[in-house]
């Protein structure tokens, strides 16, 4: 399995940037697929999930009504819009696929078993 994470950089505070992640080597249609973010020295956190059919999405109340997560099943691809940003919203983000086909939109890193290799977002005040 391989998750290919693409689309960061460097933007002004206010600004957007769109984040891809391309699946390969399962069938994506079936797994939930997350966003998490990690910054040197703190542990990873969690940022938003999409469950398999892209119905049920999740996020943390840190980025709530500011990114939007979403998913091409044909595409095996998922994909994090990014609004409104904020210098705390500099990390290396990475996509991540659950551990088991059906489940739910989950926001533990636990749960997910397949990761990308990150993409680095910063933002600047």
């Amino acid at each position: 399995v391989q998750l290919q994470a693409s689309g960061g950089g460097l933007v002004q505070a206010g600004g957007s940037l769109s984040l891809s992640c391309a699946a390969s080597g399962l069938l994506f249609s079936g797994y939930a697929m997350g966003w998490f973010r990690q910054t040197p020295g703190k542990e990873r956190e969690f940022v938003a999930a999409i469950d398999w059919s892209g119905i049920t999405t999740t996020y943390a109340d840190s980025v709530k009504g500011r990114f939007t997560i979403s998913r091409d099943n044909a595409k095996s691809t998922v994909y994090l819009q990014m609004d409104s940003l904020k210098p705390e919203d500099t990390a290396v983000y990475s996509c991540a696929a659950d551990r088991r086909p059906g489940r739910g939109a989950g926001g533990l890193s636990y749960e997910y078993k397949y990761w990308g290799q990150g993409t680095q977002v910063t933002v600047s005040s």
